[in-house]
């Protein structure tokens, strides 16, 4: 699985400490990209539970992770696209229950 970035979210991630970018590096490496990788060989396959993967009301396409649920309450937005036939994750925002302001 490949990876695009929107502005918001490379601005996002700069304003993260640098405990909570590793952190949330840490779940994409460990739970997110193997996920990705199942799913892109069969789309039926679940994301896991601890991840909580849910559509964005109001934001059509765009779904949410949750990757961490202590300090901070970290959350991603994302969207599956893609790009010359080929399945991209785009990260959208990244940070805390604020990135549903504008996901």
């Amino acid at each position: 699985m490949k990876f695009l970035t929107t502005p918001a979210f490379d601005s996002d991630y700069r304003r993260l400490k640098p405990e909570h970018a590793a952190e949330f590096k840490k779940v994409v490496r460990e739970k997110f990209i193997p996920a990705c990788d199942a799913m892109s060989t069969d789309p039926a396959s679940p994301w896991p539970s601890s991840l909580r993967v849910k559509a964005v009301r109001g934001a059509s396409g765009v779904l949410e992770m949750t990757w961490s649920f202590a300090s901070p309450d970290g959350r991603a937005t994302f969207e599956l696209v893609t790009v010359d036939g080929e399945l991209f994750v785009r990260w959208r925002r990244v940070g805390n229950h604020d990135v549903f302001k504008k996901p």
